[in-house]
């Protein structure tokens, strides 16, 4: 009975996983959809880690999740306190300003 309901999550976590990968492919101008869809790659994999610790009644897999949700949520802060501030600098925040920026240097 518990391998239906593992199908399930895992063609969830196999959906969010392509969500992402798909905005990552066709999105190449605005960083924020970039960000969200990197964002919704690792939440597919902490929930393969989540769906198989329970899976097999270890602890390991739900810790190591908690770690990369903490690690995911510093680099969404920092990536986003960038932005804000490039944002105010250059009043856009298109792929091609950060470029330029990253040329220029």
């Amino acid at each position: 009975m518990i391998v239906n309901y593992i199908t399930y999550f895992l063609i969830t976590s196999i959906l969010l996983f392509f969500l992402g990968l798909l905005g990552l492919i066709f999105n190449r101008k605005n960083i924020l959809i970039i960000l969200m869809s990197i964002e919704l790659v690792l939440l597919a994999v902490n929930l393969n880690f989540v769906i198989f610790s329970v899976y097999l009644d270890d602890i390991f897999g739900q810790i190591f999740s908690l770690f990369i949700l903490t690690v995911a949520a510093a680099e969404s802060a920092i990536g986003l306190a960038l932005l804000v501030t490039f944002y105010r600098v250059k009043s856009s925040i298109t792929i091609e300003e950060v470029v330029s920026i990253k040329n220029a240097f």
